[in-house]
């Protein structure tokens, strides 16, 4: 009998998200970790993952409620994703007996947990017996109703003080999958139609995007290998448009993208007409990825690997006459589609952020030319990476002035109960936005 197709048993599974866990806990990213498992155990393993992360602060709260004292790293990482998984009956992938035996399954069958099997089984089955009165004893913790750090909800209150619940709300459910049509292969109504013409259920979104019902692999896209569509949030959507409106002729202007990959902005900014656009990444692998995505969508950049943040080690002097500087932050926007970020984030990352943010403009804004934009983005809900960062800049350089922007844009289905319909950008991510346009001398 063949049993190459059989879906991997759940313990393996188990053991193999716990470890993930655990890896993010110790400061490494989810998307790294989940890379590392072996293929077979992917995707089941993903999915594991995403579901503890999006219910990691309940399940914290209730391994203290059973030990107070924490288990090892990797028995408490076991006994945690155990947890998030089965203390809410209501839309738990498996069964709470089930993944309770599994549990202890994986456990007994690992080294760094085999010692602790029996402390996970006592744990579970008393969580199995009183889940009620425990559920109910956390209730009043901050981290366990919302599923966010403290500190992370008290910065959101902060900043959102309108619409901090909704943001946690909305931070818990899956973001749909949103594509952009490449406007020199083909328009958004002629795309609707090859979707419907497979099926897939779509509606317009924005001025070069769709929205769909439910979210397919790329390789069931018509035309996705060959450069027709390419996956990109809504609100990210804005990025290039913003850019280059009003400029004149794209394909006349000199553009830099400074922190480019994987290279979603950059591909837009070419689409849309841009002809001379540099794209930067201090990373080569990710570079690499800025080309590859390129090279589906038929178009050209010159792609370098460098410090946007040292210019005189790649600058060549000439102004440009648009740069996108889509910072490096705490992703507090899209933490939906990586829910591992509000674990592996710290509240000191913010101040560190912002200051590495502050550093890039101050060593970009020279190399924009008089008359010019420099259109500074991040994918954080924060106010000190969005308009605070912005103020500062604006008080330090007179010869910048601020353009009708959309500042900061909280996820759609965080503004309103139920979404937006109405909403142009469909169930964006969280963003901010400012266009900055450089004085004449």
């Amino acid at each position: 009998m063949d049993h190459k197709n059989e879906a991997p048993a759940l313990w393996r599974q188990l053991q193999a998200a716990a470890q993930v866990l655990q890896a993010v806990r110790q400061g490494k990213s989810g998307a790294a970790a989940i890379d590392a498992v072996s293929a077979h155990l992917r995707p089941g393993v993903q999915a594991l993952a995403f579901h503890s992360w999006r219910q990691l602060g309940r399940a914290e709260a209730l391994r203290r409620q059973l030990a107070r004292r924490a288990p090892p790293p990797a028995a408490d990482a076991l006994l945690c994703l155990a947890l998030a998984l089965a203390w809410q009956e209501e839309g738990a992938p498996y069964n709470a007996f089930t993944l309770v035996d599994q549990c202890v399954e994986a456990a007994k069958r690992q080294s760094e947990t085999r010692a602790q099997a029996s402390f996970i089984n006592a744990c579970l089955r008393r969580f199995l017996r009183e889940r009620d009165s425990l559920v109910a004893r956390t209730d009043t913790d901050p981290s366990a109703q919302w599923n966010h750090p403290a500190w992370w909800i008290k910065r959101l209150r902060h900043d959102h003080p309108a619409h901090w619940q909704a943001l946690l709300h909305a931070a818990n459910r899956q973001a749909p999958m949103a594509l952009r049509v490449n406007v020199r292969q083909t328009t958004v109504q002629g795309y609707l139609r090859e979707l419907a013409d497979c099926g897939i259920v779509a509606q317009a979104l924005g001025a070069h995007g769709m929205e769909l019902a439910q979210a397919v692999p790329v390789g069931q896209l018509p035309g996705f290998a060959s450069g027709r569509v390419s996956v990109q949030d809504g609100a990210a959507q804005l990025a290039a448009p913003l850019l280059l409106e009003g400029m004149g002729d794209p394909a006349a202007l000199r553009v830099l993208d400074a922190c480019a990959a994987p290279g979603g902005k950059t591909g837009h900014l070419l689409e849309l007409g841009a002809g001379n656009v540099t794209a930067l990444d201090v990373d080569a692998t990710r570079c690499e990825r800025i080309r590859q995505n390129l090279q589906r969508l038929g178009l050209q950049a010159d792609v370098r690997c460098a410090d946007a943040g040292q210019p005189a080690l790649w600058w060549d002097g000439k102004p440009f006459d648009a740069v996108l500087l889509d910072a490096p932050c705490t992703a507090s926007g899209i933490v939906r589609r990586h829910p591992d970020v509000r674990w592996l984030r710290r509240e000191s990352d913010i101040a560190q952020l912002a200051a590495i943010q502050q550093q890039l403009l101050h060593a970009l804004w020279p190399l924009v030319a008089p008359g010019g934009r420099l259109l500074y983005c991040t994918c954080s809900l924060f106010l000190a990476e969005g308009s605070e960062q912005v103020q500062t800049f604006l008080a330090h350089n007179t010869d910048a002035a601020l353009l009708p922007s959309p500042g900061h844009l909280i996820p759609a289905n965080a503004a309103k109960p139920g979404g937006l319909p109405d909403n142009r950008q469909g169930e964006h991510d969280g963003f901010f936005y400012a266009l900055l346009r450089k004085r004449p001398a």
